[in-house]
């Protein structure tokens, strides 16, 4: 008689990792879309059509231009999910568990800081002086709208059902709090994370800096052709 085998464990479920929050700005990732365009265009017209070492130097240009405008334009983003913050900037990536996040910080750009003290900025939401003052106006407008659709008696609903005052101006009754800038919502909604998730034990971790070489190499490359061609005239 044969005692059966004992069966191993089935393996456990892989822990969900909650999903990514990608912020990133359109306005950058619009004009260095412009700007690749223009450089692809001037370059390939100068590869075919010239002459001499015009098409090296094209070339080599190219080599040094391309990479530095998806760098400081298409590649950064800030990615954030329940256990860590990931920062893409134009040269490196950087990964601090919310454990390790002492701090943002907002003035003329956006910074995370480190119970260490390092700082690194937010390439992807960068500041907006003039959003800021387009919010402040806002804001000044709806209070004051408010105000008036409270000191006085209601003129009915405008256009697509929006609640006006007497005077016809529209009032944002179910406005949530101060009119902000996008990038300084952003912030808030990246401020309650570190404070809901800073405590967990999953947010708790090392803070990792890997270097892009992917961007390096092409640009060391460019610049080193483009310091030969131009040497030998």
């Amino acid at each position: 008689m044969t005692t059966p085998e004992p069966q191993s464990p089935s393996p456990q479920p892989p822990v969900p990792v909650s999903k990514d929050r990608v912020y990133r700005s359109p306005a950058g990732i619009a004009g260095g879309v412009l700007l690749l365009a223009l450089a692809l265009w001037l370059g390939i017209d100068a590869v075919v059509a010239g002459e001499g070492r015009t098409p090296w130097l094209a070339l080599a240009a190219l080599l040094f231009l391309v990479p530095l405008v998806l760098a400081y334009t298409v590649r950064p983003a800030v990615f954030a999910n329940d256990d860590r913050l990931r920062v893409r900037n134009p040269f490196r990536v950087v990964v601090v568990p919310w454990g390790q996040v002492a701090s943002f910080r907002s003035a003329y750009s956006n910074e995370v800081v480190t119970e260490g003290g390092d700082k690194y900025q937010l390439w992807s939401i960068p500041v907006s002086l003039r959003g800021r003052k387009k919010a402040a106006r806002q804001e000044a407008r709806r209070t004051a709208g408010a105000g008036r659709g409270r000191g006085r008696a209601l003129g009915g609903f405008g256009q697509f059902g929006a609640k006006t005052d007497i005077d016809g101006a529209e009032i944002d009754a179910g406005a949530d709090g101060p009119v902000r800038a996008e990038a300084d919502k952003i912030m808030d909604e990246l401020r309650d994370l570190l404070e809901a998730r800073k405590p967990a034990g999953t947010s708790q971790g090392e803070v990792t800096v890997q270097w892009a070489y992917e961007i390096f190499a092409p640009v060391v490359a460019g610049a080193v052709l483009l310091a030969v061609l131009l040497a030998i005239g």
